[in-house]
């Protein structure tokens, strides 16, 4: 009896996406060089991202991402790209679930690579979160003024905004931040302290008032902080009656999985406490909502994503290969997935 042949699976294109623009950050956080070399003094970081960055017309969504811990550059970028082009095939496979995308979706992303190498364990782990700190705090790192430049650059190429409302229709091109593990840690430190000071996020001088520094969405899985991180250190993250100018307009989401053992063991050695990666975020302030992350066949309802900060509860789907549970990091890293291009996707529709 002759065996049946298996029937070849159809192939799946995969996207094209341009090229990604890479920003490299030393220990201290400061711009370097493509290739190494010294690193970009403070004065000319504005003249080298503009001469660096060009904001492809074509793009209607501006990307920004920071990757984690352990996280060497080339695999940095990969994930990236991988992540959108999951996206946008998830787009060209289904249209109708992105209603508002109804000028296309076509991302274009700048990579924030830094220094994020250390031994495993609790000492490297304490390092690297002290590392992603310290290139943000006062006096010390200049990530503030390459994060806010960036971003400001970025802000001023696009469109103008018609309405900087949570959410609100607007035109031009849009501005979202991703990161994974410290590298939403290393986002919320930079973009805070960039923010102090309108200058330091390359506004206009004198400041032009039709262009308020605006983040659209922003995602960050598996985040590396602890519960009350928001409460604690990046308040000032959201609008509020006592910061009101503050630079995001948009949600926050953040992943977590109970399967990830480098915001759950490791955090809580380091930090006693469990991270947000792990079990959520706790006190904030503002208000929050939890969900669930979602197949990439179930839309996500408005009144999910329409809060300022958003836990995804992903423990049904970042649990890490049989390989990994052994890993001292667990799922951390498992975010790669249709479901997270989803997620990211949405936000992005939702900005409209």
């Amino acid at each position: 009896m002759t065996a049946l042949r298996k029937r070849p699976r159809p192939h799946r294109r995969t996207p094209r996406l341009a090229p990604p623009a890479e920003i490299d950050l030393d220990e201290q956080g400061r711009l370097t060089a493509p290739g190494g070399g010294p690193p970009v003094p403070v004065p000319r970081v504005a003249e080298h991202l503009a001469h660096r960055l060009a904001v492809p017309e074509w793009a209607t969504d501006i990307h920004v991402y920071v990757h984690g811990w352990q996280t060497p550059p080339t695999q940095a970028t990969r994930t990236a790209v991988r992540l959108l082009e999951q996206a946008v095939e998830l787009y060209e496979t289904a249209p109708d679930r992105y209603p508002a995308l109804k000028s296309g979706y076509r991302p274009w992303c700048v990579v924030v690579r830094w220094q994020s190498s250390s031994r495993p364990g609790k000492k490297g782990y304490e390092k690297i979160r002290n590392r992603a700190h310290a290139m943000s705090a006062e006096g010390q790192g200049h990530a503030p003024y390459v994060i806010g430049h960036l971003l400001g650059y970025l802000d001023t190429e696009r469109t103008d905004p018609s309405d900087p409302q949570v959410l609100a229709n607007r035109s031009g091109q849009y501005l979202h931040l991703m990161g994974h593990s410290f590298g939403g840690r290393f986002l919320c430190e930079a973009v805070q302290r960039a923010a102090e000071r309108p200058p330091v996020l390359g506004w206009s001088t004198p400041h032009d008032p039709r262009r308020p520094f605006t983040v659209d969405s922003m995602l960050i899985f598996q985040m590396a902080a602890p519960r009350d991180a928001f409460l604690r250190h990046f308040d000032t993250l959201f609008p509020t009656a006592t910061h009101p100018g503050a630079p995001l307009r948009g949600p926050i989401a953040l992943t977590h999985s109970r399967w990830d053992r480098a915001t759950g063991f490791w955090h809580l050695r380091a930090e006693k406490t469990p991270g947000i990666g792990h079990s959520g975020a706790g006190a904030a302030p503002v208000p929050q909502f939890s969900t669930r992350l979602l197949p990439t066949g179930i839309n996500y309802p408005q009144q999910v994503l329409d809060h300022r900060l958003v836990n995804i509860d992903a423990d049904w789907l970042y649990r890490g290969s049989r390989r990994t549970r052994l890993h001292p990091s667990g799922a951390h890293s498992d975010f790669l997935r249709p479901e997270s291009a989803h997620l990211l996707l949405t936000l992005a529709e939702r900005s409209r």
